[in-house]
């Protein structure tokens, strides 16, 4: 099957599954891997088992695109499950570049959303025919297709050809594991009429073993043991294990090289291969420089393939060594030589991100697409075991002829109709335009454009406004010229006074000066920000005062203090809240939030 040097790639199919953020692309993906027997019958499998890390699991979303490869009636179908989140788009954009077609599945329920839009128009525009697969067509009084006839005005508003427009489609559930063409009739078994869609419709991939070789690298994964690894499509020719090949990087640099091991895939392993052909997806290792759309080449030639492009990061954050009282107390890594290595290892598989040193040997300039972007890295450095600060992530400007640009996104907002009123004067101040409404029974839905500034800390608030009850979803659109300055959006903060131990006394004697982020029993120090204060202006209290004991009173007496709930402040709704005077302070322990200038030393 494998590198066969066949000149006829029918029996090969390379596809991508796109959709927005909990479509439910990855269950079904378990679906093809269980239904062509990748697994034996009595072996346990996690659910999702694409998503492979732990964060990947807890937060029920894709983040790393990874690939399997399922054999069907002779067949090869390479599967790329890809992120629905429009943060980690430069994995989106990688993938689409190495394959033929693309799956977009979309809610059955919910039909096409802002991170549905952002990953089809880069398939549309990269000349792919979408399959359209409705799933979750076992929800409850759900009527399925409606949703199609919202996919189909999506195409013809994302300037689909006719091609395009005439795109097949098939109503599904991942979770149940079935397909079916009329969900009216015929309640479907499998997922069989599905991947024979797959096989009809989906073109196999072009390409000539004869030619010389060309691969390119698309995806980037790093082993202790092999080094640095890519994963690539090969478009022409035939690539072998222990041969010279060239690579011809971004700059048209070329260096020789031996590709040290091959991989092609089986399901969910990489099986280790002497030689594989055109319109084979292979991982080789060899090359310690190799990046996201180098060409891997037989010697002889001299032209790269065309490069592929990762649109720019918009948003960037400080990465600094913890210098707070209690700095190396809770984290393994609290060294800037360790946090430098780290994050410069980030760009090794990470290609939408940048980091750039400053005068200050101390201090990281880190680049993302957005704040959850950077909120994995943070949050995936901090299991690690790593130590650090990091400061209010800001909006990366342009400078278009001698004007200002920044970032915009489209906003859609999912809400109670009671809501409508509050969040339109929550984004108001915040730059945000309305550009549609839709009132459907009792929920409103709102589209925005806002620029990205205005967008920072929102969610949390969003939340506390809606009760919960709404949902908002937000994908970059385009650089604008700076549409000015927008308000502070926030209270001033509680600061603590001095190091020590908050007491419930002190707490509660402060309870009129605002909400607490802390409870009693936790360690503060001068200057650690410990709830946010009823006013504009910042405040500094002592939360270590004890009760002063006497003989008519008991240290027991404590334990009758009755305190209002702290606010949960987690990472993301740190990042959110700090102002620009501020840091927070991460450990594998403990994330907490302190003004720049301590109080006190």
């Amino acid at each position: 099957m494998n590198g066969n040097g066949n000149q006829n790639l029918s029996h090969i199919r390379n596809i991508a599954i796109i959709a927005h953020v909990d479509h439910g692309k990855t269950t079904l993906v378990d679906g093809f891997l269980h239904q062509t027997g990748v697994f034996r019958s009595n072996q346990e499998v996690e659910v999702c088992v694409m998503d492979s890390n732990d964060l990947e699991r807890e937060r029920g979303i894709t983040i790393l695109a990874k690939n399997t490869a399922v054999q069907y009636k002779d067949h090869l179908i390479n599967i790329v499950d890809t992120p629905g989140h429009a943060d980690f788009g430069g994995e989106v954009e990688r993938i689409l570049g190495m394959v033929d077609s693309a799956i977009l599945v979309v809610d059955a329920a919910e039909g096409p959303m802002p991170q549905t839009r952002f990953v089809l128009r880069k398939a549309l525009e990269r000349g792919l025919r979408p399959l359209v697969v409705i799933n979750k067509i076992d929800r409850p009084n759900i009527d399925p297709h409606p949703a199609v006839d919202k996919v189909f005005d999506l195409f013809v508003e994302l300037g689909a050809d006719h091609d395009q427009l005439d795109f097949p489609y098939i109503f599904a559930s991942g979770v149940k594991g079935i397909a079916t063409k009329d969900p009216d009739n015929d309640p479907g078994e499998n997922l069989i009429p599905l991947i024979d869609m797959i096989l009809e419709h989906c073109p196999s991939p072009k390409g000539d073993p004869n030619k010389p070789l060309k691969m390119q690298a698309t995806i980037l994964d790093y082993s202790d043991y092999l080094g640095r690894i890519a994963i690539g499509r090969i478009y022409d020719g035939v690539i072998k294990a222990n041969t010279e090949v060239a690579l011809i990087d971004e700059y048209g640099a070329r260096v020789t090289g031996k590709i040290t091991k091959l991989f092609t895939f089986h399901g969910l392993k990489r099986v280790e291969a002497d030689k594989a052909g055109a319109g084979e997806i292979v991982a080789i290792a060899g090359f310690a420089d190799i990046n996201v759309g180098d060409t891997v080449c037989d010697v002889s030639v001299d032209e790269a393939l065309p490069r592929i492009r990762v649109d720019e990061p918009t948003m960037k954050m400080s990465f600094l060594v913890n210098d707070s009282p209690f700095a190396g107390q809770e984290g393994k890594f609290v060294t800037s030589r360790q946090l430098r290595a780290r994050l410069f290892k980030e760009l090794e598989t990470n290609v939408s991100m940048r980091v750039e040193e400053t005068d200050n040997t101390d201090t990281f300039i880190v680049s993302g697409r957005g704040e959850l972007h950077l909120g994995i890295l943070i949050e995936t450095m901090r299991r690690e075991g790593y130590e650090f600060q990091v400061s209010r992530p800001e909006v990366i400007m342009k400078d278009v002829d001698g004007k200002n640009f920044e970032p915009f996104e489209r906003l859609v907002i999912d809400v109670p109709d009671e809501y409508t009123g509050a969040v339109m004067q929550t984004l108001g101040p915040r730059r945000g335009e309305l550009q549609n409404m839709n009132v459907e029974g009792a929920t409103a839905l709102l589209e925005f454009i806002i620029p990205t500034r205005g967008l920072i800390g929102f969610r949390s608030e969003f939340l506390r406004m809606t009760r919960g009850n709404g949902v908002m979803n937000h994908a970059f659109l385009e650089y604008r010229e700076y549409c000015g300055d927008i308000e502070k959006q926030r209270n001033g903060v509680l600061i603590a006074w001095e190091e020590g131990v908050a007491t419930g006394y002190a707490i509660q004697a402060a309870e009129d000066r605002g909400v607490f982020f802390i409870s009693p029993g936790v360690r503060v120090y001068g200057g650690m920000v410990v709830g946010e204060h009823s006013r504009a202006q910042d405040l500094s209290i002592n939360v270590c005062k004890t009760k002063k004991l006497t003989n008519m009173r008991s240290a027991g007496g404590e334990v009758l203090v009755a305190l209002q709930a702290p606010v949960d402040m987690n990472l993301e709704k740190c990042l959110e809240y700090i102002e620009s005077d501020e840091l927070v302070e991460v450990t594998p322990v403990n994330v907490r939030m302190r003004k720049r200038q301590l109080a006190r030393k």
